[in-house]
């Protein structure tokens, strides 16, 4: 639906790439084509290559074709949801008896994934310290098909180098799955690292407003782009038309807000690594991050999710969450509103007693684009 190649600049190809004008009427956004069926040209003769909503769709492949573009790929899949698009890949790429190493810091939504549902089918996994090149190499076996990353990971902002472990797992025989969501492809591009897939919860920095659900795979390989296609169509996860538009109008607007949301967040951090009450504070913009080196090489800027801990204990977590005013209590991220919320009670419950339990003094921050100094204001109280 469009030249992709229209620039090399992030924020035109954002805002050009799969959205060429209306043919009939030169509207400039892509229209929303609330449809399920088309008229054919004859028995199999396809009108632009649709027949079925569930197969293809042109709204949802104008921001299939801007995903691609953002992320430097061949193919770009839009999904309903974040883990739509990971068991997409999943079920792709993986049979009874494979195995895959994942982060021992991931959403908790991706571990219930594996936890509770692949290994089901007899996908065998494991939690490496992804951030240690070593501990992933010690991980992998002869059945290992994939190596999973979040970069940087959820909720504790640890740094993978994505470049090395492309090469660990090319030497395996296996893909490197990179989730990009807390950086989205403004500020991070993984498959120009070496990874194989990309994965995103469209939820957060690319819808970007808190008011749609949807999840992306974008891939360096045309023919597992093809593959992934099948899958999806056969399993039927798809993004409808109007999260498709809903997400297409957010990605727009997404180089300048993700260098709002940086901004706002270095001073979050730096504000809260001096206060009295926080014990850590976790965001890899810090010179004192142990990943900072990596991910000032990898990434943009930094993002807009911090974490820290507070003295007290897990209570006086949760009473900094309800004490917030500003910072809306409330799970998801990447919107333009701030959130603030308790992992261990609320987005991570599900790793509860396994390797990846979080910290019960943690607190999670979505940053927001709102103005700083009514941010760090209401952060004061709160911890006050």
């Amino acid at each position: 639906m469009s030249d992709r190649h229209i620039s090399q600049h992030f924020e035109t190809v954002a805002i050009h790439a799969g959205n060429t004008a209306d043919p009939l009427t030169g509207a400039v956004v892509p229209p929303i084509y609330q449809v399920s069926t088309y008229k054919q040209d004859g028995v199999g003769g396809l009108r632009g290559g649709y027949e079925y909503s569930r197969s293809a769709n042109p709204t949802r492949t104008a921001l299939e074709e801007n995903l691609a573009a953002l992320e430097g790929g061949r193919r770009g899949l839009a999904f309903a949801s974040g883990l739509a698009a990971e068991d997409c890949l999943l079920r792709t790429l993986l049979s009874p008896g494979d195995h895959v190493v994942i982060p021992n810091d991931a959403y908790g939504g991706t571990f219930r994934l594996f936890a509770k549902v692949v290994s089901r089918w007899g996908v065998e996994w494991s939690v490496a310290d992804t951030s240690d090149p070593a501990a992933v190499r010690a991980a992998i076996t002869p059945k290992t098909k994939a190596v999973w990353v979040e970069t940087p990971s959820n909720p504790l902002l640890g740094i993978t180098d994505i470049a090395a472990l492309s090469q660990i797992a090319r030497e395996a025989g296996a893909k490197l799955v990179v989730d990009n969501t807390f950086a989205s492809p403004y500020l991070q591009q993984p498959l120009a690292l070496g990874a194989d897939i990309v994965v995103h919860s469209l939820t957060k920095y690319m819808g970007g407003h808190s008011d749609v659900v949807g999840g992306a795979l974008v891939v360096a390989d045309q023919a597992l782009g093809e593959e992934l296609a099948y899958h999806q169509n056969a399993m039927g996860a798809v993004a409808g038309p109007m999260d498709a538009w809903l997400v297409l109008r957010g990605i727009k607007t997404l180089a300048v807000r993700m260098d709002r949301h940086s901004e706002n967040a270095t001073q979050v951090a730096e504000m809260l690594t001096r206060h009295a009450r926080v014990t850590r504070v976790l965001y890899p913009g810090l010179p004192e991050h142990p990943g900072h080196e990596i991910a000032a090489k990898q990434m943009k800027s930094f993002g807009g999710m911090v974490s820290f801990q507070v003295e007290g204990g897990e209570e006086a977590a949760v009473e900094v969450c309800n004490r917030a005013k500003v910072f809306t209590l409330g799970e998801s991220l990447g919107g333009v509103e701030s959130l603030i919320e308790h992992p261990g009670r609320m987005t991570h419950a599900s790793v509860a007693g396994s390797l990846l339990e979080v910290p019960a003094d943690l607190v999670r921050l979505s940053v927001g684009i709102e103005n700083i100094d009514d941010l760090l204001q209401d952060l004061k109280q709160a911890l006050n």
